[in-house]
């Protein structure tokens, strides 16, 4: 192991997490128990000042206590290339706050890793990334044309419609073919949004799990399936999906096994990725969780697997 490490951790703030199932806990918990020196700050708390990237960041301390799970130190105003590693951690929706954020944080990386690489975050948005994957993927269409978008309910039946930077299964539709809804839907959609939405064909294996796999340096470590309940067409967890064990497929680690070298090209240390039956439907590169689920079931302890694998990038 190297040095112990002065870890900084770009969040949403701590005292609004949910630790039973968040990602970031589990990975701050872990650095902790190893001796790092933990840092919090929120992306309103990062500057560029004088060509300098800079964070008023509060040290942190965790304990694994439901409602008593933090404390912050003092506030202190630090460059960033006096840390050894930056977590980009916020939670998407993927705008400019958080484009401008990978801007910032690119000023210092790799001199001070950041996990994942922050050009590569901005360049790889987790629903158009996937479509350099067509044939791992379902028949999609990102577009903000209407036209368009009924032409594709049309050959494609039932389809699901998602805004293209949402996150956390927020504003997902199932339509089938004979919905009478589409047009009112696209009207809403065009006053939320500038951006275009994707759609895609509707996979009714959808309704025996959405699984997430997660994956360090290109490798899958580990998976848990999320099955929606019986009124929701969605699998996440905050909305009443269900996790249970999984094990990967011959499918899937054909899956991951295709995407691996691109990931690692990318510097995309920490990525979890989605799979409905036969295929992959996004690449999470922003702040993707399921550890916590994972190790609960008895699967790898993929926050000790994340460090090992950040420890090496700073040793090689």
């Amino acid at each position: 192991m190297t040095k112990t490490l002065k870890v900084a951790v770009q969040m949403d703030h701590v005292s609004t997490i949910q630790i039973a199932g968040d990602s970031t806990f589990a990975m701050c918990l872990e650095a902790q128990e190893r001796g790092y020196e933990l840092f919090h700050y929120t992306p309103s708390q990062l500057s560029l000042v004088n060509g300098k990237t800079i964070a008023t960041m509060e040290p942190m301390t965790l304990q694994d206590r439901e409602g008593d799970h933090y404390s912050l130190g003092e506030p202190r105003r630090v460059e960033l290339t006096d840390m050894d590693v930056v977590l980009l951690r916020q939670d998407p929706p993927f705008d400019m706050s958080y484009i401008t954020s990978t801007h910032l944080l690119e000023r210092v990386h790799p001199e001070t890793l950041v996990v994942n690489d922050p050009a590569w975050v901005r360049n790889s948005p987790e629903k158009i990334f996937v479509t350099e994957f067509p044939d791992l993927m379902p028949k999609t269409l990102i577009t903000a044309d209407p036209k368009e978008i009924v032409a594709f309910r049309k050959e494609m039946g039932d389809i699901i419609i998602k805004p293209l930077y949402g996150n956390g299964g927020a504003g997902i539709f199932h339509l089938k073919n004979d919905d009478r809804n589409l047009s009112s839907l696209l009207e809403l959609f065009a006053e939320m949004y500038r951006e275009p939405l994707i759609a895609q064909q509707y996979l009714p294996a959808v309704r025996q799990g959405d699984k997430r796999i997660i994956l360090i340096d290109g490798e899958p470590v580990g998976a848990i399936n999320r099955v929606p309940s019986e009124t929701d067409s969605r699998s996440n967890m905050h909305v009443g999906g269900r996790a249970e064990p999984s094990e990967l497929t011959q499918r899937e680690e054909e899956i991951c096994a295709r995407i691996g070298p691109s990931l690692r090209e990318r510097g995309f240390l920490f990525v979890g990725i989605d799979v409905i039956g036969d295929y992959m439907t996004e690449i999470n590169v922003t702040s993707p969780t399921g550890i916590r689920e994972v190790k609960k079931f008895g699967g790898a302890d993929i926050a000790a697997l994340l460090w090992d694998a950040i420890d090496a990038k700073i040793s090689a």
